[in-house]
C-alpha cells in the first residue's frame, strides 16, 4: 500500500476517476463527498472491488465547522493519509454585474477557503505528504462570463505557488488544470466536441488524461509548486 489518498468531492466526474486511479495504485481511499451519497456509496464499492479500503466522509463545506472536523476524521480512520486532492468545486455562469454576495460567498467558500484550511490542517497532520489542487485551464485567461469561478480557480493557483514554497521540504503542492475534459450539465455533447475542435490538439480529452496527470505528479518526488495543463493545449489561446 502506498498510503491513503483524500479525495474532496470524489464521487463523481473527475474526483470519481482520480479515487479509482489511485485505487489501482494502491492507496486506500478516504472519499468525502457531499451531496451525492449514493454515488458515493457506488464508487466506494468500485474502489473496494480494487483489493483496497475506502471509507465515506460526508462535509458540507459551506459550513466551517464540518470543513475543520473533516481532517482530523480522517486521520482518526487513516493515520496514514500521506496524500490530499483538493478537487471539489462549483461553477455558475455569472458576469460582475450579475453576481451577488450569496453567488460570491459560495464560490469562494467551496472552491478557495475549503481547500485553503484542509491545506493547513492536512499539514499539521501529516509527517510528510502531497497535496494536488485541481485548478482549470481558465486561470490562463481573462474571462468574464464564469466572472467569480474563474477569480477562484486563479486565486487557487497563487495559493498553489505560496503554499508549494512554505510547506517544503516536508508537504509538496502542485496542480492540475484539466480544459476540455467532461461537458457541463448546461452543455450539450455535440457543442462541446465542437469547443474540442478549435483547440491545438482539436479534440476533447477525458478524465483518465486528470489521473495520469496526477499519477505523475505523486511519482515526481522532486516537483512542487508545478502545475500541469491537461487541456490539448487550450491554454495556448
Amino acid at each position: 500500500m502506498k498510503g491513503t489518498a483524500l479525495i474532496t468531492g470524489g464521487a463523481k466526474r473527475i474526483g470519481r476517476a482520480i479515487a479509482l486511479g489511485l485505487a489501482d495504485e494502491g492507496f486506500n481511499i478516504a472519499l468525502h463527498y457531499s451531496s451525492s451519497p449514493k454515488e458515493a456509496e457506488k464508487t466506494a464499492g468500485e474502489i473496494e472491488g480494487k483489493g483496497v479500503l475506502c471509507h465515506l466522509f460526508r462535509a458540507d463545506f459551506n459550513k466551517m465547522d464540518e470543513v475543520f472536523s473533516l481532517i482530523p476524521f480522517v486521520f482518526e480512520k487513516f493515520p496514514d493519509c500521506n496524500l490530499l486532492i483538493n478537487n471539489v468545486s462549483i461553477f455558475q455562469r455569472a458576469r460582475l454585474m450579475n453576481t451577488d454576495e450569496e453567488l460570491f460567498d459560495r464560490h469562494f467558500n467551496i472552491n478557495l477557503k475549503t481547500p485553503f484550511f484542509l491545506s493547513r490542517d492536512f499539514a499539521q497532520h501529516s509527517s510528510k505528504g502531497h497535496i494536488i489542487n485541481i485548478l482549470d485551464t481558465k486561470i490562463s485567461k481573462i474571462l468574464v462570463e464564469y466572472f467569480v469561478y474563474t477569480l477562484t480557480k486563479k486565486t487557487l493557483y497563487e495559493f498553489t505557488l505560496m503554499a508549494a514554497k512554505e510547506l517544503g521540504p516536508k508537504i509538496r503542492v502542485n496542480g492540475v488544470s484539466p480544459g476540455l475534459i467532461l461537458p457541463s450539465s448546461e452543455q450539450r455533447k455535440e457543442d462541446f466536441e465542437k469547443m474540442g475542435s478549435r483547440i491545438p490538439l482539436q479534440r476533447t480529452g477525458d478524465p483518465d488524461a486528470v489521473v495520469s496527470a496526477v499519477c505523475f505528479l505523486i511519482e515526481s518526488e522532486f516537483i512542487t509548486g508545478e502545475v500541469i495543463f491537461v487541456d490539448g493545449g487550450e491554454h495556448l489561446e
